[in-house]
């Protein structure tokens, strides 16, 4: 009898590669958008492969697709139903509920992918969250200013990698951000249709910034992870660097567990990972950034793995599954970070140093997603990041120091456009 199959809905390159050989061959079915399927050229690049059994194309973003989806495959009798992209959970959870099987339930997930949503359902529950409003455009915003004096952050409420995201100081500024904000493309990571335009604008809450990778069953906390995070400079908020754990105090580290706690059990989220993002303002209140129903990206999964010797991602598809995953560790043994490897605007020449990167001690990975020919316009989105470097040590210190040593011996030379 053939094994039923683990249903993944979104293709994630580190996430299929990790699982294969740790998974039976043959075990997962892969659910995934037609455009992105041709964009990616995701036939080719799954054929042969000893993992993955199927790829069914669907349109998994639109509303109503889960329902859909079950009644074009009432006998697919799937084991668990996964998602690994921000854009596929609603579905993921609904077509969970659809088959009988764990998930974060589709009222969580809709609440997580409207961050104007899981503002007022968080903000209901007593947490932090800076004052916010719907902008449809910049006389909105202009007069949100007005009303809150100070910075404010311009996004969307429904895009992932801070994608039209930027931070406005000033009234003068609000005409060239709106501009910028609504370019949102995502090119070969998202279909060819238009997505819904929906812009918050929120005061900007200045402080250290966080995120909290949570495993949860039955809406209690298996096990949870403090990471901690820095920043490009500049208004494009994208992630420079994280570290895992946090190196900040317990008493704060247990303030963050508990502030997320309280996100899943405010939105009624069941079964999965949540990737909880927080900014602990002066005087240590944390603010509710947003708050993701899925796996977290940037090389987070593959550190904690590191720093906690545990495989995360085989714990959380064991919950997926509705299996006890083995009792997990609550304190690290050691420290990994991951630093992502800067570069100028412009045509790229010539990438080297990678291989004295990675002779660098504790340093396990160093990824380059760019090459001679690549066009570089600036820093827009986690998208337009060149490429990581990722290494462990004893201390969370340690790792980062080693990280930012390996990513400064990679150099991307570029010739003006």
């Amino acid at each position: 009898m053939r094994e039923r199959p683990v249903l993944v809905v979104g293709f994630v390159t580190p996430v299929i590669t990790a699982l294969t050989g740790v998974e039976p061959d043959g075990s997962v079915v892969l659910v995934e958008e037609p455009d992105v399927v041709r964009k990616r050229d995701l036939r080719a690049r799954l054929a042969g492969s000893a993992l993955v059994r199927d790829l069914i194309e669907w349109e998994h973003a639109r509303p109503g697709a889960a329902d859909e989806f079950h009644a074009a495959h009432p006998d697919l009798d799937p084991v668990a139903v996964i998602p690994l992209i921000e854009y596929a959970t609603p579905f993921a959870a609904r077509l969970a509920e659809r088959y009988g099987l764990p998930g974060a339930s589709l009222g969580a997930a809709l609440i997580l992918r409207d961050k104007a949503l899981l503002r007022r359902v968080s903000a209901a529950a007593g947490l932090a969250n800076p004052e916010s409003t719907g902008v449809s455009g910049p006389a909105d915003v202009r007069a949100f200013m007005r009303a809150c004096p100070g910075p404010v952050v311009l996004k969307p409420t429904n895009r992932q990698a801070a994608v039209g995201t930027q931070i406005v100081t000033g009234p003068a500024e609000v005409d060239r951000a709106w501009a910028n904000c609504l370019e949102q493309d995502e090119g070969i990571f998202v279909p060819d249709r238009p997505m819904e335009l929906r812009m918050l604008a929120e005061r900007f809450v200045p402080g250290p910034e966080y995120s909290v990778e949570m495993l949860v069953r039955g809406g209690e906390q298996l096990f949870a992870n403090v990471t901690g995070k820095q920043l490009y400079p500049g208004p494009r908020p994208v992630e420079l660097a994280h570290v895992v754990p946090a190196d900040i105090p317990g008493d704060l580290t247990e303030t963050l567990a508990d502030v997320t706690r309280r996100v899943v059990a405010a939105i009624g989220f069941a079964d999965g990972i949540v990737h909880c993002e927080w900014i602990v303002a002066a005087g240590g209140v944390p603010y509710l950034v947003e708050c993701a129903g899925r796996i977290a990206g940037d090389g987070i999964m593959e550190i904690i793995d590191h720093a906690y010797s545990i495989e995360l991602l085989r714990a959380y598809f064991a919950v997926m599954r509705g299996e006890t995953p083995p009792k997990l560790p609550q304190r690290p043994t050691g420290g990994a970070a991951v630093r992502f490897v800067p570069m100028e605007p412009g045509v790229i020449d010539a990438v080297l140093g990678l291989e004295q990167a990675r002779q660098v001690e504790g340093v396990f990975l160093v990824d380059l997603q760019v090459g001679p020919g690549h066009r570089f316009a600036g820093l827009r989105s986690s998208w337009d990041r060149a490429g990581l470097v990722m290494a462990e040590a004893d201390s969370p210190a340690e790792a980062l120091q080693r990280a930012e040593k390996a990513a400064g011996l990679v150099r991307i030379e570029v010739r003006p456009e």
